[in-house]
This record gives C-alpha cells, sequence and structure tokens, in this order.
C-alpha cells in the first residue's frame, strides 16, 4: 500500500505546534512576564494537540492494519 502524497494529521501537528509557539512568543512580547501562566496554557494545548494526533494516527494505522489482515484471510 503506498502512502498517501499529503498527510493531514502531519501538516495538522507541524500547524499546531507552530501556532503555537508563534502564541508563546507573541505573548512574551505583548505580556512581559505576566505571561508566563498563559504561555504555560499554551503549551499545555500544545501537547494535548500531539498526543490526539499520535492517538488518532495508531488507531488509523491499527484499523489498516486489521483491514489488511481480513483481507488476505479472505484472499487465501
Amino acid at each position: 500500500m503506498t502512502r498517501p502524497s499529503f498527510d493531514t494529521l502531519r501538516a495538522l501537528a507541524i500547524t499546531s505546534q507552530a501556532l503555537g509557539f508563534i502564541l508563546i512568543l507573541t505573548l512574551e512580547t505583548v505580556m512581559g512576564d505576566a505571561a508566563r501562566p498563559w504561555q504555560g496554557g499554551v503549551l499545555a494545548a500544545m501537547v494535548v494537540a500531539a498526543l490526539w494526533i499520535a492517538v488518532v494516527r495508531r488507531y488509523r494505522r491499527n484499523k489498516a492494519r486489521k483491514a489488511r489482515a481480513r483481507r488476505l484471510t479472505d484472499e487465501g
């Protein structure tokens, strides 16, 4: 099975991390030291997004593996 040329989950992961870092830097620039709690919240959201993407990727991979195994048993 060939891999798709565009991986939506990879693009989503890159975008969410880039936006998170931009937001963290912007908060530091605008708010100074008062931005620390907000930056922590943004970092927590980035970690949650990364974990969610990893779970979805694993789910899709397992689903494809089961479908492939089912096809092989049906053929054989």
